[in-house]
């Protein structure tokens, strides 16, 4: 398993902690916000909105929080309209950074955007600067005991899949951006339960620098996911085995 695969792992581990900040309903409202506002209101026409709204009743979010939420990504109710910007940076050592978020306010959330990027010794860049070293990949992660890897495989690839791969006893299918929906719909449709499913920036080539660097930088990503308006966060950073030991003990 790749050091990014990991990374991603511990971080659905650390739901529990983001829920003890407060800010687990937050998220989980955009999400809902996002998938309706892509593909419509209707979750049993909407895969992306159905696993929103399950994760979402999973942290107990009251449904009227949900049924709001499903409003505001289609464009009723009164709330602020949300905007889906990219920003992109640079870590200690030029590592790239990249950094989707969505906001109803773009300078409050530039702003502190910029105070994490300062306070870690980084930047932030101009558009184009970094987005070049990235590509949208899809990422699809199946629940359920008992999946027969072979059968996944042979289903996610005849769809257009370009890897499968067997990360700790989860199986996680990647594929290409404009591949994303064809495969996700085949697996759903093959009675796969699907716990994870989003289009995320993977760089084209990792960065391996210093230890101590690539802790600050660890650090650096950790903070910018914190921000309430962050959907997610890419860097080229080579995350290894001794990386996430560092960050561990620090």
């Amino acid at each position: 398993m790749s050091g990014h695969s990991k990374w991603s792992t511990i971080k659905r581990k650390k739901g529990a902690a983001d829920a003890q900040r407060g800010k687990i309903f937050t998220r989980l409202a955009r999400d809902i916000m996002i998938a309706a506002r892509e593909g419509g209101g209707d979750e049993n026409s909407n895969t992306k909105l159905k696993l929103a709204i399950g994760k979402a009743k999973a942290s107990n979010m009251p449904r009227e929080n949900i049924e709001r939420a499903i409003t505001r990504g289609t464009g009723g109710g009164d709330g602020e309209m949300l905007e889906e910007i990219t920003y992109e940076g640079y870590g200690p050592e030029g590592v790239a950074f990249l950094i989707d978020v969505m906001t109803d306010n773009k300078n409050r959330t530039l702003a502190e955007v910029k105070r994490v990027f300062n306070r870690a010794g980084g930047s932030l860049a101009s558009a184009g600067a970094v987005g070049w070293q990235f590509e949208k990949k899809g990422f699809i992660t199946l629940g359920g005991e008992k999946l027969d890897f072979d059968t996944v495989f042979m289903t996610a690839a005849e769809a257009g899949a370009d890897d499968v791969v067997d990360e700790d006893g989860t199986i996680v299918v990647y594929t290409p951006r404009e591949m994303f929906s064809a495969v996700e719909t085949a697996l759903s449709d093959n009675g796969y339960e699907i716990s994870e499913s989003e289009l995320r920036w993977e760089a084209k080539n990792e960065s391996e620098i210093a230890l101590e660097k690539a802790v600050q930088n660890m650090k650096l990503m950790e903070q910018l996911e914190e921000l309430d308006d962050v959907q997610g966060v890419a860097s080229n950073l080579a995350i290894t085995d001794d990386v996430l030991n560092a960050l561990e003990t620090a």
